[in-house]
């Protein structure tokens, strides 16, 4: 089987490599360092040696689900800590296909790409919906699309690339398309820490046999290295998925989730809204520079992606190359992200550096 490999490592190392100075807009890696409770938590656990040292349980630590269950308003059981949010929705989609409820998985366009990448891995077919200009998804185009072999539906909220963030009438409405057609609303919810207007609807929020949510503590926390993230799952998925997790990845890191486990004990709330705040302050500067550049953009209500679309500049693999060489910019081309996107770029506005970047970007399209 030939899988397509995302553009995010091939765009990094071209502007690594690049003769010039670039900022860098394309990772989610968040530049605000984390918080001290993380270090802390570490350096507790360093001290502690012998069993602690050992694997942990492939489920996860029981304090750290029990942690994620009391703040998730769900029975500790349903928790399960994977290697990031990346093999949380592997386990979440693999199960949804496993069910022999069809091969369909629908996704929107924009999308993640690893998504339509982990739907090829798991044997399952694509199909897309595409969202409004804004980002908005309208549940009605995915009961339109959905049908009989549709196994899984799967939604970023708030969504990466758009910055769009679902409120509860559309979960509400996606979760009873899941219903309807005996599908697993799938809703990767890493982001809901960067809701900038605090308002954020998981699908946690509707009792239903039909939903699994995954997560990360990668954004939240700053610590996309340590590979810390969860799913909740129906209680009659679970010894599935637990499987399936066992004999893929054995266990994840047991010190990244002693030191979550610390943070979320410790970290005040002024961390994440100080995150906000400086996110809603980037936004601000980014876009008055596309203005200047006279580009189309999206506005984020949630994450930290920004796209953008400049005159007779399509988002070509080939343009995104030409910004970092010629602007010191680099983005990502929006083709990466699905068809309806191919003539934008992706900026993340996770850097110090955005007001330079939205500089050179008035700048090179003045």
């Amino acid at each position: 089987m030939e899988y397509e490999e995302p553009l995010f490592f091939e765009v990094m190392a071209y502007a690594e490599n690049a003769e010039r100075d670039v900022v860098d807009m394309v990772s989610g890696n968040p530049d605000w360092g984390s918080p001290d409770s993380i270090s802390e938590g570490l350096h507790e656990y360093a001290d502690l040696g012998g069993d602690d040292f050992q694997y942990a349980p492939s489920a996860g630590l029981s304090e750290l689900r029990e942690e994620i269950a009391a703040r998730r308003g769900v029975d500790a059981e349903r928790v399960i800590v994977a290697n990031g949010g990346g093999a949380a929705n592997y386990l979440a989609m693999g199960r949804a296909l496993e069910r022999d409820a069809g091969r369909e998985v629908v996704l929107t366009d924009p999308v993640y790409p690893y998504y339509p990448g982990k739907t090829t891995m798991l044997g399952g077919e694509q199909t897309f919906v595409p969202v409004d200009d804004d980002g908005t998804l309208d549940p009605a185009d995915v009961r339109a699309t959905a049908s009989d072999d549709t196994a899984a539906i799967v939604v970023n909220t708030p969504n990466n690339p758009t910055g769009a963030v679902y409120g509860e009438e559309t979960m509400r409405e996606l979760v009873g398309v899941a219903e309807e057609y005996d599908a697993i609303l799938v809703s990767d919810e890493v982001y809901d820490h960067f809701v900038l207007d605090g308002t954020f609807t998981s699908a946690l929020e509707f009792d239903s046999e039909h939903v699994i949510v995954t997560n990360s503590y990668s954004k939240t926390h700053a610590i996309t290295g340590f590979r810390v993230g969860y799913t909740i799952l129906p209680r009659e998925y679970v010894p599935a998925v637990r499987a399936r997790n066992m004999l893929t990845n054995v266990s994840t890191t047991r010190p990244g989730q002693y030191a979550v486990l610390n943070a979320l004990r410790e970290t005040s709330p002024d961390y994440h809204a100080e995150n906000r705040d400086r996110l809603r302050e980037r936004v601000k500067t980014f876009t008055t520079a596309l203005d200047a550049a006279g580009a189309a953009y999206t506005e984020p209500d949630g994450a930290f992606y920004v796209l953008a679309k400049f005159p007779d500049y399509p988002g070509t693999l080939e343009n995104t190359k030409r910004l970092v060489d010629e602007a010191g910019v680099a983005g990502m081309p929006g083709s990466a992200f699905g068809d309806s996107r191919s003539e934008w770029f992706r900026f993340a506005l996770v850097t110090p550096r955005v007001e330079a970047a939205a500089e050179r970007l008035a700048d090179y399209f003045a």
